[in-house]
Formats: structure tokens, C-alpha cells, sequence
């Protein structure tokens, strides 16, 4: 009865907190004060891989081993798998020992089970042999039936807790990002807070354009194999099987991934969740850890919340862009227009004026072009006016802005270009439209071009605007149909 009462108030401890690793310190110092064992371990079960992994322990055991036992494997591995206790009064005579303490001569094994399934064994060692009477055995397996109630409240009450916070961590990405529209900003942001609220290493986010994915945005603590702005082919790694597959991809040892491409060097787990917003498939979050084993299957539906959440506001980043492109395009030309022009020429101002660089500023003209309203329509104005702004796209490099200044001008911003080598851009713009067929148009087209550039004409908006104005002017003046180059006497 003294054996039962104190049982009980063991109990009782063990159910009175609900930190596992609380409880589990508690079962183990009521065994070693009321049984005196000299070893004792906690393992607890694994649903997803089926093993028994060491949690706690005390008494001369090494901390190296064994930390995980295979269900059925040794006397702990055993009493997982027949679900009762299994005892050898003498080690050296019982096949299914595995050795851990050369000192030991008796083992006990009882399962922690909750219902009927087994959460864990509690195993004991003693330096005796036949140690465990059969009362002992019986009180014991008594305890592990409260211990084991005790372990479960526990990890529910963690579970719970883990549960809260993952969905306090969703709720906080998604108020967070749905207020982000740049489209670099946001996919920093996610980086950031996927790092901050899930234990993984490192977070990329890879957005698929055209055939490849391509790497936008990453963040953590390993090595990087690719550069921001890296392209991969839509057929390589785990990523783009997620593509394809429209799935989840969880990997725990990528290292027995026949042809794994690593996008990291520590790289030992990934999970890549396919980013998808109204049927579109926009790319990957890829999730990277240096640990394997280091995602579970229960992480999976709060991963891909997460995933559904940053694919939703990769969405909005991608349409507020494209509204914002709208903005600065010309209806007619499909070149940019004015306002665009007006930002764009402060900001190459302040990168030359930054870098020591060049910029020039060329101001065209279409000659005569009223009297082709006036002759052919203004059906056939607009569209010469279209297949000039094509022209000057194709003959320019992709640094270079065409712009639709008003009516039938045009603006054009060269980087890092200035003199003789902006008038021959110029003088070659000028003589592919002479010699263009204009369907429609029975006669040459022709444009005179302004020509001025900084520094040598202006350090600023309105002065290089006045100087390439002026050039334009004299242009015009001097017969048409040709290039002239600010005079550095129009500088204010």
C-alpha cells in the first residue's frame, strides 16, 4: 500500500505540468528515488519514421547512445512492438540485448501507451542481475500508464502551442505582405519572415518567366550555389518538379536523390511548395535546412498556407506593375510616354552624375508630318507613327528609353553615351527611317534629331531638355532630315 501511495503522488506530479521536458525529468527522478536504478532512459516514438528517439535520461549511460532504436530492434525496440513490457533478469542470456553499458546484468522495457497505441518506452538498467521482482515490474508499468497520459497531454499541449503560433505566424505574413506592391521588396519580405516564424535554414524564392525559373529573391545562413537572377531550366531539381507536379516536394536526405541539383552547399533537407495564384503557376518557395530529417509531413498544410499566401501577393505585386507599366505607356506607340520619361531622365541624371558616367538626350522630330494627316488620313498617321516607335526599339539597345514626347516627337535617354558616339546612335536612327517603306506612304519619311548630353550640355533636367530642344529647333530650321548637336552655348 506505502508503494501504491506513493505511486499515486507521483502521479501527480507528472500531471501537473504540462512542459514535456519537465515531465519527462520527473518520471525519471520518481524512478531513480523510489526504485533506486542505477540507469534509465525515455524514448519516444516517431510516427513517421518508426523510431524511438532518446528524450531524456540519467544514471551511466553514454550521451552518444543509442539515440534512435529501430521498432522491434533490442529489448526497448521489442516492447514498442508487442505493446507490453519485456524484461532479461540476465542480458547475457536474452538474444534480443543490445549492448550499451558494459556494467549492465538486467533490463527493463515498459511501452507508454495512450489508448493502444505506443508513444514511447521507458527503459531501465540495473548492474544486478534479476534486479525487477515481479511487484516491481507490475508497479512500474502501473506508473508508465500515468506517465504515459502525462507525455501525451504534454505534446498535445505543444502541439497546441506550435499550432498557435504557426497560425499567428500565416496571419502575420499575410497582413504583412498584402500591403507590399514591389515586387523586389515583397519577395524580400517573405524571405524574412518564412526565416522568422519556421525552423529552416535558408529561403528562396524562384518565379518561373517563360521556360526557366529563375532565383529573385533568397535568405539565410547557408552557402548559395546560384547567384540572384540565376536561371534554371525548368526540368532541373526538386524545384521544378514541384512545378510540374502543381505538389509539394519534401525531401529529407537529398543526398539519396539520384542527379539532386543542390542550390546549397549544406543543403541536406528541402521542401519545395509550387506557388500558384488562380490556376497560374508563378514559381517555388524553396525551404532549405542543413539537417536531415528536418520536415515533417504535419508541417506540410501550414507551409502551403503560407505558399498560397505569398503566391497571392506575387499576384497583386505582378498586376500592380503591370498597371503601373500601363501608366507609363504611350496608347498609340506601345513606347513610354512623357511622365515616364520625365522620371526616368532624373534617375539615369543621378546614376551618371553617381558613377562618373555619361547620358545623352536625343529630341526627334517626323518631318512634314502633318501634311501626311492631311495627304493619307490620320489612320496612316498613327500607323507610321507606330512603325517609327518600332523602328527605334529595334535599332536601340534594351538600356536605351524611347519615349513618345508629344505628337509626332520622340525622346530618347543612351546611357553612358555622349559625343560623336551619341550623334552616330542619332545620324543611324535618322538614316534607317529615310530608307524605311512606310506601306501607305508613297514618299521617304524623314525626322530630324536634336542631339545633347551630360555633362558637356547640362547637369540638369531642364538644361539638357532645352539643349537637345534647341539642337531639334536647328535641325529644322537648317533643311530638315538631319542630326545637329546641342551648341555648348545653349547650356543656362
Amino acid at each position: 500500500m506505502e508503494k501504491l501511495a506513493i505511486l499515486y503522488d507521483a502521479s501527480q506530479a507528472v500531471l501537473s505540468t504540462f512542459d514535456l521536458d519537465e515531465v519527462l525529468r520527473r518520471i525519471l527522478a520518481i524512478v531513480r528515488e523510489q526504485f533506486r536504478v542505477e540507469n534509465g532512459s525515455i524514448f519516444l516514438l516517431d510516427p513517421e519514421t518508426q523510431e524511438l528517439r532518446l528524450r531524456s535520461r540519467f544514471g551511466g549511460l553514454p550521451e552518444q547512445g543509442p539515440p534512435v532504436i529501430r521498432v522491434g530492434s533490442g529489448l526497448t525496440g521489442v516492447a514498442a512492438q508487442l505493446r507490453r513490457p519485456v524484461y532479461a533478469p540476465e542480458v547475457s542470456k536474452d538474444p534480443r540485448y543490445i549492448a550499451a553499458l558494459s556494467s549492465t546484468r538486467s533490463e527493463l522495457a515498459i511501452p507508454l501507451m495512450v489508448r493502444e497505441s505506443v508513444v514511447g518506452v521507458l527503459d531501465f538498467q540495473s548492474e544486478q542481475a534479476n534486479f525487477f521482482s515481479d511487484e516491481t515490474v507490475d508497479l512500474l508499468t502501473l506508473f508508465a500508464t500515468q506517465a504515459s497520459i502525462a507525455i501525451e497531454n504534454a505534446r498535445l499541449h505543444s502541439l497546441e502551442q506550435h499550432r498557435a503560433a504557426v497560425l499567428e505566424a500565416i496571419n502575420a505574413l499575410a497582413k504583412q505582405t498584402a500591403s507590399v506592391l514591389d515586387l523586389k521588396e515583397l519577395l524580400a519580405k517573405v524571405c524574412v519572415l518564412v526565416l522568422e516564424s519556421f525552423p529552416v535554414d535558408h529561403v528562396a524564392v524562384l518565379l518561373r518567366e517563360g521556360d526557366l525559373l529563375v532565383v529573385r529573391a533568397q535568405q539565410g545562413k547557408l552557402t548559395p550555389l546560384f547567384v540572384e537572377g540565376a536561371h534554371l531550366p525548368l526540368g532541373t531539381g526538386l524545384g521544378a518538379r514541384a512545378m510540374s507536379t502543381g505538389k509539394t516536394v519534401m525531401e529529407n536526405d537529398v543526398r539519396q536523390i539520384s542527379g539532386y541539383v543542390a542550390g546549397y552547399a549544406e543543403t541536406a533537407s528541402e521542401m519545395c511548395l509550387p506557388l500558384v495564384a488562380a490556376g497560374q503557376s508563378l514559381g517555388v518557395l524553396a525551404l532549405e535546412s542543413a539537417s536531415a530529417g528536418a520536415f515533417r509531413a504535419a508541417d506540410v498544410r501550414a507551409l502551403e498556407s503560407v505558399a498560397d499566401i505569398c503566391a497571392i501577393a506575387i499576384q497583386n505585386a505582378h498586376y500592380f506593375e503591370q498597371a503601373r507599366r500601363m501608366a507609363f505607356v504611350d496608347g498609340l506607340t506601345g513606347v513610354y510616354n512623357r511622365r515616364y520619361f520625365e522620371q526616368r531622365i532624373l534617375e539615369e541624371l543621378e546614376r551618371a552624375a553617381r558613377y562618373a558616367g555619361g547620358l545623352a538626350i536625343l529630341m526627334l522630330d517626323i518631318d512634314h508630318f502633318k501634311k501626311v494627316n492631311d495627304e493619307f488620313g490620320h489612320l496612316l498617321g498613327d500607323e507610321v507613327l507606330r512603325q517609327l516607335s518600332t523602328i527605334l526599339t529595334q535599332q536601340l539597345r534594351r538600356v536605351d528609353v524611347v519615349c513618345r514626347y508629344g505628337g509626332e516627337e520622340f525622346s530618347i535617354l543612351v546611357p553612358q553615351t555622349t559625343g560623336e558616339h551619341a550623334l552616330g546612335v542619332a545620324e543611324k536612327l535618322r538614316k534607317v527611317i529615310e530608307d524605311w517603306n512606310f506601306p501607305g506612304v508613297p514618299r521617304p519619311v524623314t525626322v530630324s534629331i536634336g542631339v545633347a548630353d551630360f555633362p558637356g550640355n547640362g547637369a540638369t533636367r531642364d538644361e539638357l531638355v532645352k539643349a537637345a530642344d534647341a539642337a531639334l529647333y536647328a535641325a529644322k530650321q537648317a533643311g530638315r532630315n538631319r542630326v545637329l548637336p546641342a551648341s555648348a552655348s545653349t547650356r543656362v
